[in-house]
């Protein structure tokens, strides 16, 4: 009796813990499908202005703007919210006062460094980024965006790390919408000549967004000399800075390949990239996203408990891949009408890069969810090593992708490269932390790919009807499939159930 009991309250402890996930997903999912709906708009109105050639520009100078921002920001986005928010679990509200005052005068010091570097580094940059000096004037422009970008990530910071989440959510969606309303005037009269204008002008909109919503915030403030800030503003620095690396060396990757893509293919073949891209990173990425904010901190509450960590692993790998793969499949069938619908007939050739790049999202799922691991448990030079080694390989393998089978090549790479990846972060959190997948991930990952590869395989091998009949039975069974697994785990029916009877 008491045995069953005791069953009976784990099982309604796993039911509220999947819940809990499945509720912070589609919270912040609502906010990051916004964010998205307005990316698109965005990517399908600089697709019609500017075509290719123009993404392709605005890709490289972004990207080279967020390697000068992550090279100087110091990871305070991540440090100083975990900082904040135990100052403020600690109900020392003198302690949690002084821990704001110290992020917000280390955010102005790493935002001033960011815009005089690349101020002063202009002309380097035009060349390093486009092989000549024709966008040195851009990026003395620029400059302004880098210290915008930093103080606006401050404010952010500060809901976050206090757990404002509505209020940071607003500060998203409105800053996205008047960033976006005030540049397309810029593309429009400007053409080209308009991308900088409205880069400048996105990042005036956020921060006076974010300068808005953080005035709405009561803090005292605290006098702090040198040397209380060196001590107080050290320990964020100094995690902050090693998580940093692994941010940096990822945009160091992206750019490279781009820079490398523009040599060898020209801008327009960086445009396709960039497009292409954006949809499995950005769009599809939507559920990384939302899925981070409530995850980590979950995670880092359990991490000294292997046991506990292993279980909310799993529960969240189950979870993302039961969403995010039926819609995966239904984009690998459609993707045409998608690239088309976002962007224009002009980026169609990018599909190639795209199919195989849906597949490597399957390995990418796990492997994301592990690698929280090392940072919820404090390992920051554990997850600095393993970033390193998998960006390494990751370029390595994108370059000879590119190399030898074009854009293709690319999404070759990209499935690759996850799959050596989850081998990777697995063999680490099961050696050091005693992880290991469950039956229940196992079965979802199994038949969810083969569910994507034999969508694949109708792609390339069947004629345009019967791959649509093909891709549409095969949307239908990943549905289907996840629909079950999803009430077995968080009750579904009874929720709707529930629901309709309140009505």
């Amino acid at each position: 009796m008491e045995k069953s009991i005791e069953l009976n309250k784990v099982e309604k402890q796993k039911g509220s813990s999947y819940r809990q996930i499945m509720k912070a997903t589609s919270i912040f999912g609502g906010v990051q499908v916004f964010n998205i709906l307005i990316s698109i708009l965005r990517s399908k109105i600089m697709a019609v202005l500017l075509g290719p050639a123009g993404v392709g520009i605005l890709g490289l100078l972004n990207t080279t703007i967020l390697l000068i921002s992550s090279l100087t920001n110091f990871g305070l986005g991540i440090s100083g919210v975990k900082d904040i928010a135990t100052a403020k679990d600690s109900n020392d509200e003198f302690r949690l006062a002084k821990t704001i005052s110290a992020l917000n005068r280390l955010i102005w010091l790493t935002g001033v460094a960011g815009s005089l570097i690349t101020l002063f580094g202009a002309k380097w940059l035009s060349q390093m980024a486009f092989g000549n000096t024709e966008y040195t004037i851009a990026f003395i422009w620029l400059s302004i965006t880098v210290l915008l970008k930093q103080l606006a990530s401050g404010h952010f910071v500060i809901l976050q790390g206090l757990r404002k989440l509505k209020d940071l959510a607003k500060a998203n969606m409105i800053g996205s919408a008047i960033g976006l309303a005030l540049s397309i005037p810029f593309y429009y009269y400007l053409g080209l000549e308009g991308i900088v204008p409205g880069l400048v002008i996105t990042a005036l909109a956020t921060f006076i967004v974010a300068l808005y919503f953080g005035k709405s915030i009561k803090k005292e403030r605290v006098p702090l000399p040198f040397k209380e800030l060196k001590a107080e503003g050290k320990g964020m620095m100094t995690m902050g800075f090693i998580l940093s690396l692994s941010g940096i060396m990822v945009l160091g990757e992206s750019y490279i390949l781009r820079v490398f893509i523009n040599y060898s293919g020209g801008v327009e073949e960086v445009g396709l990239y960039n497009a292409g891209i954006a949809l499995i990173t950005t769009y599809v990425g939507l559920l990384f996203t939302a899925m981070e904010t409530d995850y980590y901190p979950r995670l880092a509450s359990v991490a000294l408990n292997n046991s506990k960590a292993n279980e909310l692993i799993n529960q969240q790998t189950e979870i993302a891949l039961l969403i995010l793969a039926p819609v995966l499949v239904g984009l690998m069938v459609f993707i045409d009408w998608v690239i088309i619908i976002l962007y224009s007939s002009e980026f169609l050739a990018a599909n190639v890069m795209i199919y195989w790049a849906f597949l490597g999202l399957f390995f990418k799922v796990p492997a994301w969810v592990i690698g929280f691991i090392f940072i919820a448990k404090g390992k920051s030079k554990l997850f600095f090593w393993n970033e390193l080694i998998s960006n390494l390989y990751l370029l390595l393998f994108n370059i000879l992708g590119y190399h030898y089978w074009g854009l293709e090549g690319l999404g070759i790479s990209f499935l690759v490269s996850y799959m050596v990846y989850l081998g990777q972060v697995y063999f680490i959190a099961s050696r050091k932390y005693r992880f290991s997948f469950q039956k229940g991930f196992s079965r979802i990952f199994g038949l969810q790919f083969i569910f994507g590869v034999l969508c694949l395989v109708g792609i390339t091998m069947l004629n345009t009807l019967w791959m649509y009949i093909l891709g549409v039975l095969l949307i239908l069974l990943s549905g289907y499939f996840s629909l079950v697994e999803l009430d077995k785990r968080l009750g579904l029916r009874q929720l709707i159930s529930g629901f309709f009877g309140k009505k």
